[in-house]
Protein backbone atom coordinates (compact mmCIF):
# COMPACT_ATOMS: atom_id res chain seq x y z
CA UNK A 1 0.00 0.00 0.00
CA UNK A 2 1.02 3.18 -0.84
CA UNK A 3 0.79 6.86 0.90
CA UNK A 4 2.13 10.08 0.07
CA UNK A 5 1.42 13.69 1.00
CA UNK A 6 1.08 16.50 -2.37
CA UNK A 7 0.67 20.27 -2.65
CA UNK A 8 -2.67 20.99 -4.19
CA UNK A 9 -2.68 24.20 -5.43
CA UNK A 10 -6.41 25.57 -6.16
CA UNK A 11 -6.42 28.32 -8.75
CA UNK A 12 -8.78 31.35 -10.14
CA UNK A 13 -9.11 30.62 -14.00
CA UNK A 14 -5.50 30.29 -14.58
CA UNK A 15 -4.28 26.67 -13.79
CA UNK A 16 -3.41 26.01 -17.46
CA UNK A 17 -1.15 29.12 -17.25
CA UNK A 18 0.61 28.14 -14.21
CA UNK A 19 1.05 24.51 -15.58
CA UNK A 20 3.37 26.18 -18.64
CA UNK A 21 5.05 28.69 -16.06
CA UNK A 22 5.85 25.50 -13.68
CA UNK A 23 6.79 23.45 -16.76
CA UNK A 24 9.26 25.87 -17.90
CA UNK A 25 10.39 27.79 -14.70
CA UNK A 26 10.76 24.18 -12.73
CA UNK A 27 10.91 21.26 -15.52
CA UNK A 28 7.49 20.40 -14.74
CA UNK A 29 6.29 17.09 -16.21
CA UNK A 30 2.45 16.94 -16.68
CA UNK A 31 1.03 13.13 -15.60
CA UNK A 32 -2.38 13.75 -16.16
CA UNK A 33 -4.83 16.70 -16.58
CA UNK A 34 -8.35 16.51 -16.72
CA UNK A 35 -11.09 19.55 -17.93
CA UNK A 36 -14.29 20.09 -16.26
CA UNK A 37 -15.97 18.95 -19.64
CA UNK A 38 -13.78 16.04 -19.62
CA UNK A 39 -15.68 14.36 -16.16
CA UNK A 40 -17.69 11.62 -17.39
CA UNK A 41 -21.63 12.38 -16.26
CA UNK A 42 -20.49 15.55 -14.95
CA UNK A 43 -20.26 17.31 -18.40
CA UNK A 44 -24.05 18.86 -17.98
CA UNK A 45 -23.19 19.89 -14.75
CA UNK A 46 -20.90 23.06 -15.63
CA UNK A 47 -21.83 26.12 -17.49
CA UNK A 48 -20.15 25.81 -21.02
CA UNK A 49 -17.38 28.73 -19.66
CA UNK A 50 -15.91 25.92 -17.43
CA UNK A 51 -15.39 22.97 -19.46
CA UNK A 52 -12.23 24.04 -20.95
CA UNK A 53 -10.57 24.90 -17.20
CA UNK A 54 -8.81 22.39 -15.44
CA UNK A 55 -10.52 20.25 -13.13
CA UNK A 56 -7.87 18.40 -11.86
CA UNK A 57 -3.57 18.46 -13.31
CA UNK A 58 -0.86 16.23 -11.45
CA UNK A 59 2.89 17.51 -12.65
CA UNK A 60 5.77 15.65 -11.59
CA UNK A 61 8.44 18.35 -10.73
CA UNK A 62 11.77 16.03 -9.43
CA UNK A 63 11.33 13.30 -7.03
CA UNK A 64 7.89 15.38 -6.15
CA UNK A 65 4.42 15.74 -7.46
CA UNK A 66 2.34 19.00 -7.27
CA UNK A 67 -1.57 18.68 -8.20
CA UNK A 68 -3.46 22.17 -9.57
CA UNK A 69 -7.09 22.82 -10.12
CA UNK A 70 -9.21 25.96 -11.80
CA UNK A 71 -11.77 26.14 -8.52
CA UNK A 72 -15.38 27.50 -10.46
CA UNK A 73 -16.32 31.20 -10.07
CA UNK A 74 -19.04 30.21 -7.61
CA UNK A 75 -16.15 28.65 -5.14
CA UNK A 76 -14.63 31.10 -2.51
CA UNK A 77 -10.86 29.95 -2.26
CA UNK A 78 -10.08 31.27 1.15
CA UNK A 79 -6.31 32.15 1.83
CA UNK A 80 -6.39 28.88 3.74
CA UNK A 81 -7.62 26.76 1.03
CA UNK A 82 -5.85 28.13 -2.33
CA UNK A 83 -3.03 25.94 -1.06
CA UNK A 84 -4.46 22.65 0.38
CA UNK A 85 -2.85 19.19 0.97
CA UNK A 86 -3.38 15.78 -1.24
CA UNK A 87 -2.74 12.61 0.96
CA UNK A 88 -2.50 9.68 -1.62
CA UNK A 89 -3.40 6.34 -0.99
CA UNK A 90 -3.62 3.22 -3.78
CA UNK A 91 -6.22 1.34 -1.00
CA UNK A 92 -9.94 3.11 -0.33
CA UNK A 93 -10.86 1.75 2.98
CA UNK A 94 -7.05 3.49 3.61
CA UNK A 95 -8.10 6.37 2.65
CA UNK A 96 -11.28 6.28 4.44
CA UNK A 97 -9.59 5.64 7.59
CA UNK A 98 -7.32 8.53 6.50
CA UNK A 99 -10.25 10.72 6.14
CA UNK A 100 -12.72 9.83 9.34
CA UNK A 101 -9.35 10.42 11.86
CA UNK A 102 -9.15 14.04 9.90
CA UNK A 103 -12.94 14.66 10.04
CA UNK A 104 -12.60 14.68 14.03
CA UNK A 105 -13.40 18.15 15.41
CA UNK A 106 -13.02 19.42 11.90
CA UNK A 107 -15.07 20.06 9.36
CA UNK A 108 -16.11 18.20 5.79
CA UNK A 109 -15.90 19.88 2.94
CA UNK A 110 -16.98 17.44 0.65
CA UNK A 111 -18.22 14.12 1.85
CA UNK A 112 -15.63 11.13 1.14
CA UNK A 113 -16.76 8.87 -1.81
CA UNK A 114 -16.58 7.73 -5.25
CA UNK A 115 -15.99 10.22 -7.91
CA UNK A 116 -15.56 10.69 -11.99
CA UNK A 117 -11.43 10.89 -11.05
CA UNK A 118 -10.90 8.71 -8.16
CA UNK A 119 -12.60 5.80 -6.38
CA UNK A 120 -12.58 7.22 -2.91
CA UNK A 121 -12.41 11.07 -2.42
CA UNK A 122 -12.94 13.48 0.46
CA UNK A 123 -12.11 16.90 1.35
CA UNK A 124 -12.11 17.99 4.79
CA UNK A 125 -10.43 20.84 7.03
CA UNK A 126 -9.01 19.57 10.38
CA UNK A 127 -9.39 21.09 13.77
CA UNK A 128 -6.35 22.93 12.78
CA UNK A 129 -7.59 24.70 9.90
CA UNK A 130 -5.10 22.52 7.77
CA UNK A 131 -7.87 21.37 4.29
CA UNK A 132 -6.86 17.75 3.01
CA UNK A 133 -7.72 15.74 -0.11
CA UNK A 134 -8.01 12.46 0.41
CA UNK A 135 -7.85 11.14 -2.91
CA UNK A 136 -7.19 7.43 -3.64
CA UNK A 137 -5.34 6.08 -6.71
CA UNK A 138 -5.42 3.19 -8.65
Amino acid sequence: MTLSLTPFLNLKRNAKEAIEFYEKALGAEVLSMMTYGDMSGMSDTYPDDLKDLVATAKLQIGESALMISDVPDTTNVEASKQITIGITTNDVEKSKRIFEALQQDGTVNMPFGEQPFSPGFGDVTDKFGVTFLVYTEI
